[in-house]
């Protein structure tokens, strides 16, 4: 079992940037690869980034790709998001997850977060 607690979210005008954190309970969670979604009010939750157990792989959307950037550090059971760049329609709660293998399939993730709010002004 992991528990997932998100923080780092807040309101920022575009163009600026944040950085979010996903802290996992658990001594199992560099075994796991993490990944990142978001969902928009009336929107479907959607992928923005993943990355492998080690850290060697990562991955991104079209719509996020140059922006942002997946990390993570293992022995403090952490994952980050970088969000550089941000515009309106990144506005959205962002929750982190995790799985066995990295992907971009959201119905793979059995672990989640209860996210947290990024509103971003323009």
């Amino acid at each position: 079992q992991v528990q997932l607690v998100e923080s780092g979210g807040g309101l920022v005008q575009a163009g600026g940037s944040l950085r979010l954190s996903c802290a996992a309970s658990g001594r199992t969670f560099s075994s796991y690869a993490m990944g990142w979604f978001r969902q928009a009010p009336g929107k479907e939750r959607e992928f923005v980034a993943a990355i492998s157990w080690s850290g060697r792989s990562t991955y991104y959307p079209e719509s996020v790709k140059g922006r942002f950037t997946i990390s993570r550090d293992n022995a403090k059971n952490t994952v980050y998001l970088q969000m550089n760049s941000l515009k309106p329609e990144d506005t959205a709660v962002y929750s982190c997850a995790a799985t066995d293998s990295v992907t971009y399939i959201i119905t793979s993730y059995y672990f989640w977060g209860q996210g947290t709010q990024v509103t971003v002004s323009s």
